[in-house]
């Protein structure tokens, strides 16, 4: 079955401590989904149309468990929290 692929980039921070809040609610939420962090942090290297800005890789058994963990009632509660504290292009992608 074919891995998905949880790839968030933040393209502007507006409010730290509403993602610091996020942060501590988002972690445990994906990780109970069965999510594993592969990346996180400011791209090394951005060519092409890419931004050197935050990003996050998160892998999981398959692309559905990775939109259930987004729909879960933990995950929404982290997003509630952010409430606008971050602009972010948000990615589920099936893989290898």
């Amino acid at each position: 079955m074919p891995k998905g692929y949880w790839i968030s980039n933040y393209l502007e921070i507006t409010d730290t401590n509403k993602l610091a809040a996020y942060a501590q609610l988002a972690g445990p939420a994906i990780q109970a989904g069965g999510g594993r962090f592969l990346a996180r942090g400011t791209a090394a290297y951005a060519f092409e149309s890419g931004h050197a800005s935050r990003v996050v890789v998160i892998e999981f058994d398959s692309l559905e468990q990775a939109k259930a963990t987004y729909d879960s009632p933990a995950y929404q509660s982290a997003l509630a929290a952010l409430d606008g504290g971050a602009v972010r292009d948000l990615r589920l992608v099936e893989g290898t």
